[in-house]
């Protein structure tokens, strides 16, 4: 036997009413105000608008699935937006051969995909060299080209800086984006205007704002090259050769030789002093030859002078007769004595 299934017609009466109820809900919130029932109606419709742009995601992300179960947990995580770092580094290594390890350096760069920015040699007075280069590689290579520059001899300072800019990009492509809008719009006026003065006006305003672009976008393509290619400054210097020590005592060849050195040391401090005062005695030499042979002979002389004579002195006064002597006395008596 068949069994037969009573079916009961569906009554139109509650959903009737459903629909009635809610036409008069919506005439209702509509005599409230004409800006506020457009305002609501924008954001309801921007809500719609987005929840089906996310219900179609959802199917996208989860194809044959029937159920919202399935749906959901199907969903694809949204993708993270590349950051843009830049990274610098400094390294000081001393190796044995300087021009050996640069030429390993720069081999290393250039298998990396990168290549030499600058580069600088000097020598020092004992002969070694040194050699200051530096290197850009590719962000992704930047760690293994590192690491290879690293043990190429003895590390003696490291340094490292990672510096954020993702802000900065994105900042410049918004600037970038809005001027040129205003370039844009700039053109379309200087179509429609019709006075010269006009034209003038905006030629110097679409010259500013062309500038204001171009350095923004030299602004951009810096950072993205600062960002898309690592920063290596590599400093290279030779290893010092330690001397033999010496005999603190020293000898008689010792003591001969620093005599030795001492004197010559004193011969040439007396050369450079006796260069030093050459020129100036040469030139009082000239004067004092050009005085006596030119200025002095053509010089008036004077007359000689007599010496002035002393006054007299006192006349020397004679000298007084002798007295007689005894025997002429005796004499004298005697011859007087006869003649009485």
């Amino acid at each position: 036997m068949r069994a037969r299934r009573s079916t009961r017609p569906v009554r139109p009466v509650p959903a009737l009413a459903g629909l009635l109820l809610a036409t008069a809900l919506a005439l209702t919130g509509c005599s409230g105000s004409a800006d506020d029932s457009g305002a609501g109606s924008k954001a309801a419709g921007d809500e719609a608008a987005q929840a089906a742009e996310s219900q179609t995601d959802a199917r996208e992300g989860a194809p044959g699935s029937g159920s919202g179960f399935g749906a959901g947990k199907a969903t694809a995580p949204p993708k993270a937006t590349a950051g843009h770092i830049i990274r610098t580094a400094s390294l000081t290594v001393q190796v044995k051969d300087v021009p050996k390890a640069l030429d390993e350096a720069r081999a290393t760069t250039e298998n990396a995909g990168g290549y030499i920015g600058t580069e600088t040699t000097t020598r020092d007075e004992e002969g070694h060299e040194h050699t200051r280069v530096v290197l850009r590689v590719p962000v992704d290579r930047y760690a293994d080209v590192l690491a290879e520059l690293e043990g190429a001899g003895k590390l003696i300072e490291r340094g490292a800086k990672a510096q954020d800019v993702t802000d900065q990009v994105v900042d410049v492509e918004s600037r970038i984006k809005s001027q040129r809008a205003s370039v844009a719009r700039i053109r379309e006026l200087m179509d429609q205007a019709t006075r010269l003065s006009d034209v003038v006006t905006l030629e110097g305003e679409l010259s500013s704002r062309q500038a204001d672009l171009e350095a923004l976008l030299a602004r951009q393509a810096s950072l993205k090259d600062r960002a898309s290619l690592a920063t290596i400054t590599l400093s290279l210097s030779e290893t010092p050769v330690k001397k033999a020590a010496q005999d603190d005592d020293p000898g008689f060849l010792d003591a001969l030789a620093g005599g030795w050195g001492a004197f010559v040391t004193m011969l040439r401090w007396l050369a450079v002093a006796l260069g030093a005062v050459l020129p100036f005695a040469a030139v009082a030499a000239l004067i004092v030859l050009v005085w006596l042979k030119a200025v002095r002979p053509r010089l008036p002389r004077r007359p000689a002078t007599v010496p002035a004579t002393s006054a007299p002195g006192p006349l020397p006064t004679a000298r007084p007769a002798p007295g007689p002597t005894r025997a002429g006395d005796e004499q004298g008596g005697e011859q007087g004595g006869e003649q009485n």
